[in-house]
């Protein structure tokens, strides 16, 4: 049978062996936590805990301000021994809580089971709201806001993304391997509160041993397993959204336009623990892989922990990294240092060597439109980029650069190594900069 996938797409190596075989392990508490206030899309949190203050584990620690936003919560027990900025992910040292562990890692007395079946569906939202359930593949999108779509846009599909298209990146892998029940349950908690009539799984056939997993369990059940075509980006939320239904999400519009609700797989495990357990999301499964790492592994991190903890808990470095990104190579953001904390969004370290990094010169456009061909989303990414370059926002605009999903494909495939993506990133802050301007 012929593999559904998207129009575009590139075929980078995926280097998956590093870890697609290795089993997730507990990373140690290090001697600090340093819990950032700003892990999501939209309004960071608020400190709600003071200096000196002891805080159990799963405690909130950040108060949520605003409907797109999430609480944050301590990810061991221990002593608030500081409230500042510190370094961040995004570039910028940000606020966040810094946690000393007391080693006894004990849980708050406030987290209880609950039995989902005793839950409205919006009991079950504001579970997901309280517990800071954000989106796991990257992008940390409140979960709460996703699962509340207006009546007049009801979920018709809901579909979940274990595609994990990402070079180098296997948590999503080996969560389906090796936590299938948490996922199945998060999944089935989800279609309760959408009510969706169909519900898939769709997972790249580069994971043959996931794909037979999850058929076998699911033999029962009205949830759908879709193999899809090993390509980049499979797993963005438009193209996964076309591969798997054929419809396509309008511009400027979202996936409930087109009566579709898009979950990561590793985000439907953290539903449950929400619902079920009353747990935060205060861990996730990371992926630290890389040439420049001596034993890559898939680690399950408390969130807060430093680069550098990670690296050393996986045996320490080969040599000096060349480059470090938290994330994967195709849209992942290069770090300055190994003093940066993981958040709720960080799906993998990438520690790569300097003969591993493209170092080529920029050179003219030759107009050869290979990035027009690459281009899930069928943009002219070099015109774009042109425009972007001489800040000619009303032309950046008009050729769509609201609608790049920065996926790096244009960029990946430049034989004359113009930095593509930065620019239309470049562009498109000009664009939202004049619209926010018309406004005042």
């Amino acid at each position: 049978m012929k593999l559904r996938t998207f129009k575009g797409g590139i075929h980078p190596p995926d280097n998956k062996h590093w870890t697609s075989h290795k089993a997730i392990e507990d990373c140690p508490l290090p001697d600090e936590l340093v819990v950032p206030l700003s892990q999501h899309i939209g309004a960071p949190s608020v400190a709600c805990v003071e200096v000196g203050q002891h805080v159990a584990k799963g405690q909130e620690i950040g108060s949520a301000k605003g409907f797109v936003s999430v609480p944050v919560h301590a990810s061991t027990s221990g002593e608030v021994v500081a409230i500042e900025n510190r370094p961040h992910p995004f570039g910028t040292p940000l606020p966040a809580v810094v946690i000393k562990p007391d080693g006894e890692d004990s849980w708050s007395s406030n987290l209880q089971f609950t039995d989902p079946g005793s839950l409205t569906s919006d009991e079950l939202i504001e579970k997901v709201r309280q517990a800071g359930v954000v989106g796991m593949g990257g992008a940390a999108f409140p979960a709460h806001v996703k699962m509340s779509p207006p009546p007049e846009k009801p979920i018709h599909t809901l579909l979940f993304n274990g595609v994990e298209c990402e070079p180098y990146l296997t948590s999503d892998h080996r969560m389906m391997l090796e936590e299938s029940e948490r996922v199945l349950q998060g999944v089935a908690l989800l279609q309760y509160v959408y009510g969706a009539e169909r519900v898939v799984i769709g997972i790249e056939a580069n994971k043959p041993d996931a794909i037979a997993l999850l058929k076998k369990q699911c033999a029962d059940a009205a949830v759908e397993i879709l193999p899809l075509q090993v390509k980049y980006p499979q797993g963005a939320e438009k193209q996964l959204i076309f591969a798997a239904t054929g419809r396509e999400v309008p511009s400027g519009g979202l996936p409930m336009d087109v009566g579709v609700a898009v979950h990561n797989v590793s985000t439907a495990a953290a539903v449950t623990d929400a619902v079920m357990l009353g747990r935060p999301l205060i861990e996730r499964v990371c992926t630290v892989t890389g040439p420049a790492i001596k034993e890559p592994k898939n680690l399950r991190i408390r969130i807060g922990m430093s680069l550098s903890h990670l690296v050393e808990v996986c045996g320490g470095l080969v040599e000096e990294p060349g480059k470090i990104i938290l994330g994967g190579p195709m849209m992942g953001f290069t770090q300055v240092g190994l003093d940066v904390p993981v958040i709720r969004g960080s799906s993998g370290l990438l520690l790569l060597r300097e003969e591993d990094i493209a170092n080529s010169p920029e050179g003219p456009c030759i107009r050869c439109a290979r990035c027009v061909q690459a281009c899930p989303m069928n943009l002219m990414p070099t015109t774009i980029a042109a425009y972007a370059r001489r800040d000619l926002v009303e032309e950046t605009e008009e050729y769509c650069a609201m609608d790049c999903i920065e996926c790096g494909s244009c960029s990946y495939v430049c034989p004359a190594s113009i930095p593509l993506v930065q620019l239309i990133r470049h562009g498109k802050a000009a664009v939202l900069a004049k619209k926010r301007n018309a406004l005042l």
